[in-house]
């Protein structure tokens, strides 16, 4: 059995974009080419791959078992074509979705350390919302996808789960709630959560476990200064409150989160990944700490300096 490497490409292609006209244009190619080199793997393979429902077309069960290898071999080949061609030093852009919590509180060690180890690699940020980096990197606009959700699993995505991110509930000292010993769902209902605006995977879930009023302020300093203000009580992963609560302006709230978010970095599912992204992707595993970073008490609330509480490890999963 002989099967051609491009016929593979054009195989992945097809099976992608669920269409011989799509696929042709995206390749280049005549269309009477792709449907040539479909025949003539599924000749090789002795198997049919695209089932045709008239204007229509879906993977047979071969296809759907040949799919994940054709996206490993493919993904082998452009990995060795890359170590041996390439240039000594690693070079190039890397557009990468993210959101300004993630910015702020868990990429800084990550940018610094990649950005003096790898000085040709440029890095451009893309701030969005999730939705819109997950259907950015389906489309192949963005190169990688950094989202802090409930779901680890995502369709076309490959993911890597870098970390559990603990939710808090934070509030001045003199807001009535910061004297409780236990913060509950009916405690939260009458009470302004100051949160980022919608869509916000942590505000949607809250919303739907408390329903209650939400003030949409932005930003995380924007809402961490209204609930100093006394505006309300702010939601927000723990790692973002500590410099806050280290200062005295906010304590945080006795209250348990009845759901758990992750910090991922994701991918397009197939997606040949260059030196340049494996090298960024390996650094975000190595640097973004693998569990929940302890968050400090008020003495005067707690009589401790810090919660010890840590949560288990993350499993994860790269593509291969």
């Amino acid at each position: 059995m002989h099967v051609e490497l491009r016929h593979l490409m054009t195989f992945q292609k097809v099976a992608n974009v669920m269409s011989f006209t799509r696929a042709a244009a995206e390749l280049n190619y005549a269309q009477s080419s792709v449907t040539s080199q479909i025949k003539a793997l599924e000749t090789s393979l002795q198997a049919q791959l695209f089932d045709r429902l008239g204007g229509r077309i879906r993977l047979t069960d071969a296809g759907e078992r040949l799919l994940p290898y054709a996206d490993r071999m493919l993904a082998l080949a452009d990995e060795a074509r890359a170590d041996v061609a390439a240039p000594h030093d690693p070079r190039g852009t890397l557009i990468i979705g993210t959101t300004r919590t993630i910015t702020s509180h868990r990429l800084p060690p990550l940018l610094e350390t990649f950005r003096h180890r790898y000085p040709r690699i440029h890095l451009s940020l893309r701030p969005s919302p999730y939705a819109d980096t997950r259907r950015a990197l389906r489309q192949d606009l963005f190169d990688l996808g950094f989202l802090m959700e409930e779901e680890t699993e995502h369709p076309g995505l490959e993911t890597l789960v870098l970390t559990p991110e603990r939710l808090v509930l934070a509030a001045a000292p003199t807001h009535p709630l910061a004297s409780s010993h236990r913060v509950t769902t009916a405690d939260l209902r009458p009470v302004p959560i100051l949160t980022t605006e919608a869509p916000c995977a942590a505000r949607d879930l809250l919303a739907t476990e408390v329903g209650g009023t939400f003030l949409d302020l932005g930003t995380t300093e924007a809402i961490k200064r209204g609930a100093t203000a006394g505006l309300g009580v702010c939601l927000l992963p723990a790692t973002a409150v500590t410099d806050a609560v280290h200062t005295g302006d906010l304590v945080l709230l006795p209250w348990e989160a009845p759901f758990t978010l992750h910090t991922q970095l994701a991918w397009r599912q197939g997606k040949r990944l260059s030196r340049e992204l494996r090298l960024f992707i390996e650094e975000a595993k190595r640097l973004i700490p693998k569990e929940e970073e302890e968050t400090p008490h008020t003495a005067r609330r707690y009589g401790t300096s810090a919660l010890a509480k840590r949560c288990p490890e993350t499993r994860t999963r790269v593509a291969q």
